[in-house]
């Protein structure tokens, strides 16, 4: 169904529903008729994405998350808590003004593509999606589509009305009484009229252009012609041919004759002579591979990692690391301003009792100019032995509770002790980001919203969101209960006067949205495990009732899922204690490193390469790690096996280090060098005279939709089967083509160019998930 009859519908609603007086139709006994008729298709076709909220706090439809690559254009809608949002919808024209571009072409319909066809970038979906939507504003008219709409659906409630009378006659149970009485003519043209007047323009989500699920359909398939056709009184074939004859000199210059099938699919299929533009513009930008970074870009805040102060890092923390940091690199690269915040866990009421026990045994940790540099061993020891002290002896748990006071109050001896656990946990986990390769993560701990957290009660009783509940403070969300069916509180302040988790991130939304001395983020994104789901739903939502979220702003969840031994059970040493992280990324490496020693290679025993072994070693072992889990869809509990993410077969890190190491190979050979890759200049022509390179060609230039994919649903999982697609239509195409025995230096060239670019890919991708490559394995 066109988006434009969904927001047509949308906001007639809000007129009927939300402004009374302004229709008859909300008078008894035409309300429920109505209601029923506008909003069924508006949460029909309103998917909605995990983890982001709405104004009211429920999901943020789809619409409202897709984050444009190009240009947005802002339509308004009533959806979220009875007031209008912005939706950003990708209904803009592409256009270059860059005067290198080529002279005005014409395609097969004797039109131009100059005006939306940038001649040095890469197009994709967007690309098509904006011919379509030009094509059906140009073509049909928006408002005669909304009020067909809106009276087909009056049309639909009538026959059901119909039949359910019939079935009530025949002696079943009907609900006839309750039905309102029928519409008149003039009552059905007001409707119309309504639905015209609030009508928009159409966009991109009325496009309904998708990626082709088959590669003998083409690139792309169009479906606008399905549902638009009965709004305009045309058969689905005859609306789509109407389509493709606007279509035509818009892409005619980039794609192959347009094909109807079906009932009135348009399938979408590259020329071949674009294929090769493409990756020759792909070639001639190895950096970026022709993908132009974003015309709107956003400030966006991600929070990840968050270890605790005086704990170790553990396996729970990889997946939000990692995730969280490739998510990072994707945005960044499609040109968003990011900052990458940890919050560490260096706040709460455990630091009273570590604080009194450093009194005892490392009272130099107490002198602030000692602070950064004592000291204090195996933090993890350090923290056993005070929580055994604190179980145990009655004066000492005493100590700890006035010692959380201290440290509140902020007491110069308890400070400093707090201050020298932070240093020495801070030194512990930055050898973990070392390994990891993670760069430019800023740390900001819970303390940092301390001075926040007052004002974030006052501002939530001043919204009569925060009342008294059993002597703490609570804010009731209306949704949220307990198994036995009572409110289910969101605590924000204890009985004691202590702050909670949910009052430090109410604190965090405030200052990273909407303070000025803040980041005034656009968009936030939380990676965390799946089991804090709940949460930070009613954190968003508290947040968002609270006012603290400015319009428009986007607050998201990014959930991830357990990781899990071989047996499918919790993942732990043999004693049963959790895996800590370094000790697996350590086994990693060990095992990696036993496998390429083991290799009948003379180059691996010669010790003047050893430095570059042990680089292969470690890349190979950490890559593999990572690698195997951001190649599971992120939701998703995994079992982790080093034998498989080592595995030279399947989608792992070493299948595709090896990928760019052989073709690192082939470069080489080709251009004589034995020592380094050079990359030799891209060919002046791509010539794609086989099946195998077209295909290789064609996968190509799906990257901007790939990352366009991941930018707005955060699953790099989408990278990594990518990756593992370019590198099986690579091994097709070098199984099938000569590169360096071509048959004429122009085709040897023209291949040596698809490797280099296939490479490149590689590299880029590989980047993005944090994993070095090497060239050779």
């Amino acid at each position: 169904m066109p988006v434009v009859t969904i927001v047509t519908k949308a906001m007639l609603f809000s007129t009927l529903l939300l402004h009374p007086s302004k229709s008859f139709l909300l008078q008894s006994p035409y309300k429920r008729h109505v209601r029923q008729s506008l909003t069924s298709a508006v949460h029909r076709y309103t998917t909605a994405l995990p983890g982001a909220i709405n104004r009211n706090a429920s999901p943020l439809p789809m619409q409202q998350q897709y984050h444009h690559r190009w240009q947005g254009v802002a339509v308004n809608t009533p959806w979220g808590g009875g007031g209008r949002r912005n939706i950003l919808l990708h209904a803009t024209k592409i256009s270059t003004n860059d005067s290198s571009s080529s002279s005005t072409t014409t395609g097969s319909g004797g039109g131009t593509n100059d005006d939306i066809l940038p001649s040095s970038c890469l197009v994709g979906i967007e690309f098509v999606s904006d011919a379509v939507v030009q094509v059906l504003n140009s073509s049909f008219d928006a408002k005669d589509v909304a009020r067909a709409k809106a009276l087909s659906q009056l049309e639909k409630g009538s026959k059901k009305k119909k039949k359910k009378k019939k079935k009530s006659d025949d002696g079943g149970v009907g609900d006839d009484a309750n039905a309102p009485p029928a519409l008149s003519e003039e009552e059905k043209q007001r409707i119309g009229d309504e639905a015209a007047a609030a009508a928009s323009a159409f966009t991109g989500l009325d496009a309904m252009v998708t990626r082709a699920t088959k590669g003998e359909f083409g690139d792309y398939q169009c479906n606008a012609a399905m549902g638009l056709a009965r709004n305009v009184g045309m058969a689905p074939r005859d609306c789509a041919a109407k389509l493709v004859e606007g279509l035509t000199p818009l892409i005619g210059t980039v794609m192959e004759e347009l094909e109807i099938a079906g009932p009135g699919f348009i399938n979408l299929r590259f020329k071949k002579e674009y294929l090769a533009k493409a990756v020759r513009s792909m070639a001639l930008d190895p950096g970026r591979l022709a993908i132009p970074p974003s015309s709107t870009p956003q400030k966006i805040v991600i929070d990840y990692s968050s270890p605790n102060i005086a704990k170790e890092m553990h396996v729970g923390h990889l997946r939000s690391t990692i995730i969280g940091d490739t998510l990072a690199n994707v945005l960044t690269f499609a040109g968003h301003d990011v900052k990458r915040l940890n919050h560490v866990g260096d706040w709460g009421t455990q630091f009273g009792m570590l604080v009194e026990h450093l009194r005892d045994e490392y009272p130099i940790a107490l002198q602030k100019e000692n602070a950064a540099d004592v000291d204090l061993g195996d933090l993890v020891a350090l923290y056993k032995r005070a929580k055994r002290r604190f179980d145990e002896e009655e004066d000492f748990r005493a100590r700890a509770r006035e010692g959380v006071v201290k440290l509140q109050s902020g007491e110069r001896e308890s400070v400093a002790a707090w201050e020298a656990l932070c240093a020495t946990s801070r030194k512990e986990y930055e050898l973990i980001y070392g390994l990891l390769g993670i760069e430019g993560l800023e740390e900001r701990g819970e303390s940092f919203y301390n001075p926040y957290l007052e004002g974030v009660i006052e501002a939530l009783a001043e919204e009569g969101l925060a009342v008294e509940s059993d002597g703490a403070q609570a804010v009731f969300l209306p949704g949220y209960t307990n198994r036995d069916g009572s409110p289910l509180p969101l605590i924000v302040k204890k009985s004691d006067g202590g702050y909670n988790y949910a009052t430090t991130d109410l604190a965090a939304i405030r200052q990273r949205t909407s303070l000025q001395e803040g980041e005034l983020a656009e968009r936030v994104l939380y990676v965390t495990d799946a089991g804090q789901a709940q949460h930070f739903q009613m954190v968003f939502r508290a947040a968002e009732m609270a006012r603290f979220v400015p319009e428009g702003v986007s607050l998201e969840h990014v959930p991830f899922g357990l990781v899990q031994g071989e047996d499918g059970k919790k993942f732990a040493t043999r004693s049963g204690d959790t895996v800590k992280l370094k000790d697996l990324l350590d086994e990693a490496v060990k095992i990696a490193g036993e496998d390429i020693r083991n290799r009948d290679d003379s180059k691996v025993k010669d010790s003047k390469f050893e430095k570059e072994v042990e680089n292969v070693i470690r890349t190979v072992g950490i890559g593999a790690v990572k690698y195997a889990d951001l190649s599971m869809n992120r939701e998703s509990n995994y079992r982790f096996s080093y034998d498989r993410m080592l595995s030279l077969n399947g989608n792992t890190a070493p299948y595709m280090l090896y990928a760019y190491a052989r073709i690192c190979g082939i470069v080489r050979k080709a251009t004589g060098q034995e020592d380094e890759t050079v990359w030799p200049d891209p060919a002046s022509e791509i010539i794609l005279q086989e099946e195998s390179e077209v295909n290789l060609a064609r996968n190509l230039i799906k990257l901007p939709d790939i990352l366009q994919d991941v930018e707005a649903d955060l699953y790099p999982n989408k990278i990594c089967d990518y990756l593992f697609e370019t590198s099986q239509k690579f091994n097709q195409f070098y199984e099938n083509c000569a590169v360096n025995n071509a048959e004429t230096p122009q085709l040897k060239a023209s291949r040596l160019t698809l490797c280099t670019v296939t490479a490149a890919t590689i590299r880029l991708l590989l980047g993005m998930l944090g994993i070095q490559v090497v060239e050779r394995l």
